[in-house]
Formats: C-alpha cells, sequence, structure tokens
C-alpha cells in the first residue's frame, strides 16, 4: 500500500482524532494543527490511549483565524484532512462570530494547500449545509441539495457550514490552480468518545443517561459513527472518481430522540435506570420556546424527519456504515468505560 504524508486540521477534534488513528493504522505519516502546542502532550495521550503508535504524528501551531502557521502545516504534505471548524454548545449572539471564522478559516486552508503544491483536500462539511431552510419534505436529502440560509429557522451553524462549503468550491473553481476538492458532509456523528472533550452529539446521549433530560421530544436527525465518517474521509482522500463530489455520511434513516432513548434502555440494563419515558409533547416545546433558549432552537425542527441518502458514498466508495443503534451504543459503551457518567448502580 503506498503511504502518503496529510495534514488534519483540529487533530484535538472528535472526528479529526479518529481520522488520525485511522491514518496512522493505515501507515501513513501526519501532522495535526492545534491551536496550541501546549495541547500536543494532552492529543498523543488519547490517541496512544486508543492504540495508537504516534511516532509518525507531528503538531504544528495554526488557528482557522490566523494566516501564521498554514505555510508550515502544509509543507511537504501529499493530502489536507481539513476537519477544523467551529461548532458550539449554543448559538452566539452574532452569527458572524461562527460564519467568519469557518469561511475565513476554510479558505486559509485552501491558499496554503494550493500554494504547497497539495494534491487534494478533503473538507468535512456537514448535513447543516445539505438538509436546511426547506421545511418538512418527503423525498431524501441527496448531495445534490443545498440549506437555503434565507430560509425559515436556519441557524448560525447551519448558515456557517453552508457559507464555507460554497465559499470552498468557489475557490477550486476561480483560484485553485489544479487543486483538487472532496467534501463529506456527516449527519449527526455519535460514536466511541476518547475522552472528556464531548462534541454536542456525545453530550445528547450523557444527558439522557445522567438523566439530566426531564422529557423526549419529537425530534429527528440522522445518525453516523465517527469511525465511519472517518473510514470515509480517507477513501475519499485518495479515490479517483472522488474528486469534485460531495459525499453524505449518514448510517441510514432519520431516528427520534424518543427512539434513541428505547435503543439505549433496551442494550444498557441497569445503567439506563435514569433515562425517562417521559414525552414533551410539541406545543410545550413551543410554549417553553419564548423563553427557553434551547427550547426555542428546537421548536422549528419538531416533527420533521430529515432523511438523507448514502447511496452515493455506497455505490462510488464502496463505503458501508454501521447502523444507527451500534453507533449511539457505541457512545453510550464509551462514555460508561471512560467514567463519564453518573449511573444507577
Amino acid at each position: 500500500m503506498t503511504t502518503h504524508k496529510v495534514l488534519v486540521t483540529g487533530g484535538s477534534g472528535f472526528v479529526g482524532s479518529h481520522v488520525i488513528l485511522q491514518l496512522l493504522a493505515a501507515g501513513h505519516d501526519v501532522r495535526t494543527t492545534v491551536r496550541s502546542l501546549a495541547r500536543e502532550p494532552q492529543v498523543r495521550a488519547t490517541l496512544e490511549r486508543a492504540g495508537a503508535d504516534t511516532r509518525r504524528l507531528s503538531f504544528v501551531a495554526a488557528d482557522l483565524e490566523r494566516d501564521e502557521g498554514w505555510a508550515e502545516a502544509v509543507a511537504g504534505c501529499d493530502y489536507v484532512q481539513h476537519v477544523a471548524s467551529p461548532f458550539p454548545q449554543s448559538q452566539p449572539a452574532d452569527e458572524q462570530e461562527l460564519i467568519r471564522p469557518a469561511v475565513d478559516g476554510t479558505l486559509r486552508v485552501l491558499r496554503a494547500a494550493r500554494d504547497a503544491g497539495v494534491k487534494r483536500v478533503v473538507l468535512t462539511s456537514s448535513f447543516a449545509a445539505i438538509g436546511y431552510g426547506h421545511g418538512q419534505r418527503h423525498s431524501d436529502y441527496t448531495e445534490a441539495d443545498w440549506t437555503d440560509v434565507n430560509g425559515p429557522a436556519v441557524q448560525p451553524y447551519m448558515k456557517s457550514k453552508t457559507l464555507a462549503e460554497r465559499a470552498a468550491w468557489d475557490f477550486i473553481a476561480a483560484e485553485g490552480n489544479g487543486l483538487e476538492l472532496a467534501v463529506v458532509n456527516p449527519v449527526g456523528i455519535f460514536g466511541p468518545a476518547l475522552n472528556d472533550d464531548l462534541s454536542t452529539s456525545i453530550w445528547l446521549v450523557k444527558s439522557m443517561i445522567e438523566g439530566r433530560m426531564p422529557g423526549l421530544p419529537d425530534l429527528w436527525f440522522g445518525v453516523v459513527d465517527v469511525r465511519d465518517v472517518a473510514s470515509l474521509q480517507i477513501e475519499t482522500m485518495t479515490h479517483a472518481g472522488a474528486a469534485g463530489e460531495r459525499f453524505l455520511a449518514v448510517a441510514g434513516k432519520a431516528v427520534s430522540i424518543p427512539e434513541m432513548a428505547d435503543i439505549l434502555r433496551a442494550d444498557l440494563g441497569d445503567a439506563a435506570g435514569n433515562i425517562t419515558r417521559r414525552r414533551i409533547p410539541s406545543w410545550l416545546v413551543r410554549i417553553l420556546a419564548l423563553f427557553n433558549p434551547m427550547a426555542r432552537e428546537a421548536a422549528p425542527r419538531l416533527g420533521i424527519r430529515a432523511n438523507a441518502s448514502n447511496v452515493k458514498a455506497r455505490k462510488l466508495l464502496d463505503w458501508q456504515p454501521r447502523g444507527n443503534a451500534e453507533a449511539i451504543l457505541a457512545t453510550a459503551h464509551s462514555l460508561i468505560a471512560l467514567g463519564l457518567v453518573e449511573t444507577r448502580a
């Protein structure tokens, strides 16, 4: 097998860490960016606990909001996995706090990659750039769809991912100078947590197991395992037919929060004792939205089953993702193994 030098931006993050794990396991030399080199020992320790040999891993300090460090980061690299992007626990008051670093950071990475002679950049975008602003629809979303940033209830995070990906494609068309781009658009990412730096999706499972969710609203979302996102990113990196393409990363049909609770309860036994069975009617969520920010974010999406198709990745790249239940339960088991949830004895 041919090995390559690969830059992974955002190596301390959930997806970035799993991409690094799989690249190292495949024999590639990996460089990763962190905002401060003070994070290097922690990131190495996390990866080594997960079984990685980190001798072929190096670090560079680079920030999406600054030019410094990016030329050094991409120097000598064959490919770039651009994973880093802001993902807030709550929506900012000024949407530009999310949009500006997402767009400008993506363009910084692309310019540096082009100037360094990188062959291809794989951009981790999101279903947020595909499936919002359309209201209720009955057909599955595909890679041909784009979020309408001016549509109803499109939040700053969704705008940031959409505008960053649009900017990336525009850059390649106008200034790419032969640089190839491929994009992966994951839905809600679950799977094994590696440390206590938890993504929003992982926090959802943690909150349910600990009984911190007082009721189960009628919210639906796609699911994909982080290990399958990483494998799709890596396959997209070198596959000849992947250049210039987008790929939805989704395991199957959307699941609801009540269905997720059922999946956890059926598998975890006593550890699921704090998971509520109470369902919150949508009318109550809409009332709570008048004064509760979290309910306000959720209200426009109540009852909307945004299904997405993985046919393209399956057919072109022979991608075989794990199912919804396996991804959700892997999240739960990793949280319990790491001692990051309080469960009933």
